[in-house]
């Protein structure tokens, strides 16, 4: 998992998200809301088809979903979702792009603690300060917080609703990602005349520069020699991940 950027949408999607968030409101006022078909109905159309890019776009030339980053996304997520928060539904702040095993998975699961949802949103927030990375098993697992004694609650749930330390072709995944970067940075201290900030970055199918660089994974080998041995190419490593 890994944070992004959301970028502006086109005026026409912003003025059709609009159009049908004032239809969302007058059939929920009149007590004729279906909040499934009124989504099926608009997805359909081909400015939800634009949407569905834009999000595409967000996500970089691979397209993988916001959650797993392990899958191409195919699908609009509402990361609020639409049933419970129907005045949501259009909201382009709310959409997410996701595979088809994420949102089966997340369904419509928001858990809350007190007012504050417990969900992380990779749009909003660095998902790296709840969560970590297992380099063994290749799982997503929730932080442990010392300041409280305990696993990150907000890292808990987010594991929990997305099943990140229960999918195994996803945990492949990461670890195939995680061999590779340490294969590089291995190389490098070998000696090696590698452009190393560009290659990480190319290799990076599933965020974890930014928790190898900025999180826990700074003390684990080979990034712990770099950023002992090599203190200038650790901090150009560091700053080409400046917005993760």
């Amino acid at each position: 998992m890994r944070r992004y950027k959301r970028v502006p949408l086109d005026g026409a999607a912003k003025a059709y998200l609009r159009k049908r968030r004032s239809r969302v409101n007058a059939r929920r006022a009149a007590g004729n809301l279906n909040s499934d078909s009124e989504w099926n109905g608009a997805r359909q159309t081909k400015t939800m088809d634009r949407v569905l890019a834009q999000l595409q776009a967000m996500a970089g030339p691979r397209q993988r979903c916001t959650y797993c980053l392990d899958s191409h996304g195919t699908d609009i997520e509402h990361f609020w979702p639409k049933g419970a928060y129907p005045t949501l539904m259009f909201r382009w702040s709310n959409l997410l792009l996701c595979c088809t095993d994420c949102g089966r998975i997340k369904g419509a699961q928001f858990p809350f603690a007190g007012h504050r949802p417990l969900l992380v949103n990779p749009v909003k927030e660095d998902p790296w300060r709840y969560l970590e990375f297992d380099p063994i098993t290749g799982n997503l697992t929730a932080r442990y917080d010392n300041t409280i004694n305990d696993y990150d609650p907000k890292g808990e749930a987010t594991v929990d609703a997305l099943h990140l330390d229960k999918r195994e072709a996803m945990s492949l995944g990461y670890l195939t990602t995680w061999r590779r970067l340490t294969k590089m940075v291995q190389r490098f201290l070998a000696g090696a005349a590698i452009s190393l900030p560009n290659e990480l970055i190319e290799a990076d199918d599933h965020g974890l520069l930014c928790w190898a660089f900025h999180h826990a994974g700074q003390n684990e080998a080979p990034f712990k020699e770099l950023r002992q041995h090599h203190p200038a190419v650790w901090a150009a490593c560091r700053a080409s991940l400046a917005n993760c």
